[in-house]
């Protein structure tokens, strides 16, 4: 009896036993599976050498020299007080100092970097940098990765997007590399960049995207990639790379309050680069798509005032008479949604989209306009880069008594008509339309919103105003509708602009 309840309670221990066991191979299978699938994601790279190795020799540098001219004796160099090299630098300097008033001509250089993207069989062989590398330059050279020296030819340069496209003849097959997809790159991807910081030819750095689509004011088309690879000066033109040595942008600009890499440097993303740098070898030149209109930031006051359920879309302040857009019926105070089958997410995006579309080609604009969708027909026409806008005249003095402003107190504002003596005032031409805004209470909406004295009043609730009563029948008419705002159309010295102001 006592060995058959141990040869039971052996029993059931061996089961407690097995189920352990079983439980305990149950969480292992749990914990190797949450051990291996983050080893499936993408892991930092133990070396970059082999990727360095194969992209090296596409990697040039740019040297440009440039003849200076320069009037007047050169400074005097600064010495201890009492040092006898004083008196010897004194006498040299009189010696060969320019006779009357000469220029002295000397030669500046300057370095920068860039990469091979294509070499012909006729031995012709095309290198991409920035334009602001060789913009100024008399002479351009190209030194490749085993020091040889070439005499380059500019076929191209494009100041809006800083490329510019290289030629020199080789009479060997050059390595060369090809652009990948920057559209596909995401934050935190590893890229690496190679180029010539401080004339240290063929330095590699690694780093990862920090940012995409920044705006950093060097141009209309900025859409940087922000990278914390080392980037400095000397490493303008040079290549980007992703993971598979492809190009995915052009290393042009770093911010840095002391002149080297702080971490934070940009790159042109190929997407943009690509089209302009083929047009460069085509034609020597970019033919740029062209719409005629002014555009403005849709803010959330201005969306709610045009019934928008979001804050999206490039507003139009201004068409341009005779333009594409005026050709296609566009209207101001339309908001472009989509453009060739693009969202337009915020405006900024607009001018890219345009500026990359084929010249003559008809394309596809939805509009928001009067609170429904509109679908639109445009032909892009070509933007001239020359294109200036002329001045007004303005107007002769006049002994004239200036109008009394009427005050509107919803919006701050001092408005009057249009007199001669407010024109010589505040400069307007014979061809303004509207009423004047003579004073802008500092603390009030219009003036939180940038609208100046000066500036003109054209529409207010999307109707056009003559008089200074038409801008108070309209701003009452919007409070007793139970508006919180009043959209208006203001001419100032940079065009017409959107407003919209909040009432009080």
């Amino acid at each position: 009896m006592m060995r058959r309840l141990e040869s039971k309670e052996k029993m059931k221990k061996n089961s407690i036993t097995t189920l352990v066991k079983s439980a305990a191979l149950a969480w292992a299978l749990v914990l190797t599976a949450a051990v291996v699938s983050p080893a499936e994601a993408k892991t930092a790279p133990e070396s970059f050498a082999d990727l360095a190795d194969k992209l090296l020799p596409a990697v040039v540098n740019i040297s440009t020299t440039q003849v200076i001219e320069s009037r007047g004796a050169p400074e005097m160099p600064q010495f201890p007080p009492g040092s006898p090299f004083e008196d010897f630098f004194k006498d040299f300097m009189e010696k060969n100092a320019p006779q009357g008033d000469q220029p002295q001509r000397r030669k500046a250089t300057s370095l920068g970097s860039g990469f091979i993207i294509d070499y012909r069989s006729n031995g012709d062989t095309y290198v991409v940098t920035n334009n602001h590398v060789v913009q100024d330059a008399d002479e351009v050279y190209v030194i490749l990765h085993d020091d040889t020296r070439m005499k380059a030819d500019i076929v191209g340069r494009d100041a809006k997007t800083d490329l510019a496209v290289l030629k020199v003849h080789a009479e060997r097959k050059l390595s060369s590399v090809s652009f990948g997809d920057s559209t596909t790159a995401r934050v935190g991807d590893w890229v690496v960049a190679i180029g010539n910081p401080f004339g240290l030819g063929g330095t590699v750095t690694a780093g990862i995207i920090s940012a995409r689509g920044r705006d950093i004011n060097a141009g209309p088309y900025d859409d940087f990639i922000q990278t914390d690879a080392s980037i400095n000066r000397g490493n303008s033109g040079g290549p980007m790379f992703n993971m598979n040595g492809e190009v995915i942008g052009i290393n042009t600009a770093i911010f840095s309050p002391s002149g080297g890499s702080v971490g934070i440097g940009f790159a042109i993303p190929s997407s943009a680069a690509e089209p302009v740098i083929k047009q460069l070898i085509d034609h020597g030149q970019v033919l740029r798509g062209w719409l005629g209109v002014h555009i403005q930031v849709v803010t959330p006051a201005i969306a709610e005032t045009l019934g928008l359920k979001k804050t999206e879309g490039a507003l139009v302040a201004s068409v341009i008479e005779g333009g594409p857009a005026a050709n296609a019926d566009i209207k101001p105070r339309d908001v472009i949604l989509e453009f060739d089958g693009k969202p337009v997410t915020e405006m900024r995006q607009l001018p890219r989209i345009v500026a990359a579309t084929e010249v003559d080609r008809a394309v596809a604009v939805k509009v928001w306009r009067d609170g429904k969708m509109v679908m639109l027909k445009v032909s892009i026409g070509k933007l001239d880069e020359n294109d200036q806008v002329a001045e007004g005249e303005t107007a002769q003095p006049s002994d004239a008594p200036e109008a009394e402003p009427i005050t509107v107190a919803m919006l701050g504002l001092g408005v009057s008509p249009v007199t001669d003596v407010l024109r010589e005032r505040f400069g307007l031409t014979d061809t303004v339309e509207g009423v004047v805004i003579t004073d802008v209470d500092d603390t009030g909406p219009a003036f939180e919103e940038g609208i100046r004295p000066g500036d003109i009043l054209a529409e207010v609730s999307q109707e056009k105003v003559a008089s200074p009563d038409d801008v108070v029948r309209l701003v009452d008419a919007a409070k007793n509708a139970g508006k919180r705002s009043v959209l208006l159309l203001v001419e100032a010295q940079g065009g017409f602009r959107f407003v919209a102001v909040r009432l009080r």
